[in-house]
């Protein structure tokens, strides 16, 4: 092996930059912003309303960012109990063979409701266990 390469897998400095640490450069920058910040959002804006797209679209992204999902609406039955479970998951099928929501939009709320019904589970269990110890006391 050559003078100062290293064995694959191996860092040459293992303990490496700390978490969270920030880079010199990006201190610096950070600083000078802060001074003038004032001046340099003035000038992004005044940018802007004078038509210069790149300063328009570094504004809107950051007052009105775009979603990456959009709000849904659909009647999902109430989960009280486990049985309640396949009227729920009839409702999701239905939506989605019906185009109101998407697979994925499916599937996000599917897993909300996996987690209902995991902590409906967890309740009955834990009532449960509350009968068993009190019947043996």
């Amino acid at each position: 092996m050559k003078p100062g390469t290293f064995q694959k897998g191996q860092s040459g400095n293992p303990a490496g930059r700390p978490v969270g640490s920030r880079h010199r450069y990006t201190v610096l920058a950070e600083k000078l912003m802060s001074d003038d910040i004032e001046a340099i959002t003035t000038s992004v804006l005044n940018a802007a309303k004078s038509g210069d797209m790149t300063a328009a679209r570094l504004v809107l992204d950051r007052i009105a960012p775009i979603r990456r999902d959009r709000p849904v609406t659909f009647q999902l039955p109430p989960i009280e109990t486990t049985a309640d479970l396949p009227k729920a998951t009839n409702a999701l099928l239905q939506a989605v063979a019906s185009g109101d929501l998407t697979p994925a939009e499916a599937s996000d709320i599917g897993k909300a409701v996996d987690a209902h019904v995991r902590a409906i589970e967890a309740a009955d269990l834990h009532q449960r266990l509350l009968r068993i110890e009190a019947n043996q006391q």
